[in-house]
């Protein structure tokens, strides 16, 4: 078989023309996104930005702000529980939201963009009974007089409040506040401490509770100075500092005791010592002080430093110590999964207290899962049938 020299320059040049046809063909389809192999459109994606409100007393929900956008979405739909809110891409609005947590979902037709919860909350001194903000007491705020001056100015401190509506005298809990982490973020210095959860469990129960500031904290004059670093950028781990703030912290518990004493429909016979955090390790060394003062004392997850600190057992154990003198049994109420103190760091401290003659209880409770046991006081659930026991105990030594 045989073929002409010209056929294969021929079939060579056909070759390319269809390679370089085909070559166009491919770049003018990328260029309008034809093709197989080209780039497809842009997902879609989206975010909610929500903002909870205040539920007012006997009322059953209150105001939340929902606001959203959405990017490449072709069908979005903004859903408040089952309910369709909005069809548009972005936007803002506002829905009635109860006392119990609710979702908003951010949807692109079948596909959920972002999902959120979003609560009211009741007004302060109520509590959400499952239809509405129910009251539970009456919360006012008072300025305790103090003998500190600063700056030539005399010093305050705010207390807070919490009066069962049954006419008195009450017995009262004088509950202190703890600290604000590790002392690094100024802005919280000013945050008003109460816990609700306490006050709704004694005021039901027929007690008084009262939250005092301590000195720069919350809406309390004077400055906040209880164991900084020289620059005041946090907490100081070292005994000297950290000893000396619970010596400041103690005379602010006697002023915030003095008011209490002082107050009208208060049973000064009848008052108990309490506090969390660092407010717990100074309501059990306060009660040791001022014995006559006190029927008992309540510890919720206690401790002056954190157990990083190198100088965190000298510095708690010697403060719980000081209250061993106390004559009446107290109450030590821990949690597990504590970032700031083990349930063995407080054990020991609990049992260097008992070797020194104080008396109590220690209780351990576990609030699930990865749940941070430092928060103890948000789950009344788990500690208020050992307070109630221990209010027992209380009534009847």
């Amino acid at each position: 078989m045989s073929f002409a020299t010209t056929d294969f320059p021929s079939r060579l040049r056909q070759g390319q023309a269809r390679l370089l046809a085909g070559f166009c063909v491919a770049m003018l389809l990328a260029a309008c996104g034809g093709g197989g192999g080209g780039s497809s459109a842009p997902a879609a994606s989206g975010q909610l930005t929500l903002t909870g409100c205040v539920i007012a007393a006997n009322a059953t929900a209150c105001q939340a702000t929902i606001g959203w956008t959405a990017s490449q979405a072709t069908s979005p739909r903004v859903v408040l529980g089952p309910t369709t809110l909005a069809t548009s891409a972005s936007g803002t609005l506002q829905a009635a939201v109860g006392g119990e947590r609710i979702t908003v979902t951010l949807f692109d037709g079948p596909v959920r963009l972002d999902e959120r919860t979003v609560v009211g909350t009741c007004v302060a001194a109520s509590w959400w009974n499952g239809a509405q903000c129910a009251p539970f007491a009456v919360r006012t705020t008072e300025r305790a007089a103090t003998a500190f001056v600063e700056g030539a100015s005399p010093v305050t401190l705010e207390v807070v409040v919490y009066r069962p509506f049954a006419p008195g005298p009450h017995p009262v809990v004088l509950f202190h506040h703890g600290s604000t982490g590790n002392g690094d973020d100024p802005s919280l210095f000013r945050i008003t401490f109460e816990s609700r959860a306490v006050a709704r469990h004694f005021t039901a129960r027929g007690w008084m509770v009262v939250f005092p500031q301590r000195r720069g904290r919350g809406a309390s004059d004077g400055t906040y100075d209880e164991g900084f670093e020289p620059d005041r950028s946090r907490y100081s781990c070292l005994q000297g500092p950290a000893l000396a703030g619970v010596a400041r912290a103690l005379e602010d518990a006697d002023a915030a005791l003095a008011h209490v004493s002082g107050m009208a429909g208060v049973d000064a016979t009848r008052i108990l010592s309490g506090g969390q955090s660092r407010g717990g390790i100074l309501a059990i060394a306060h009660a040791g002080l001022r014995r006559q003062s006190f029927v008992g004392a309540i510890n919720f997850v206690g401790g002056w430093i954190g157990e990083g600190c190198a100088d965190a057992v000298p510095v708690n154990r010697s403060t719980f110590v000081r209250g061993a003198p106390f004559p009446a049994e107290t109450l030590w109420q821990y949690g597990l999964n504590d970032p700031f103190y083990s349930v063995a760091h407080s054990r020991a401290n609990f049992d260097a207290f008992a070797a020194a003659g104080g008396k109590g209880r220690f209780a351990v409770h576990d609030r699930g899962g990865t749940l941070n046991g430092h928060f103890l006081l948000d789950d009344p659930a788990l500690w208020e049938s050992e307070m109630d026991a221990y209010l027992a105990r209380l009534a009847n030594p």
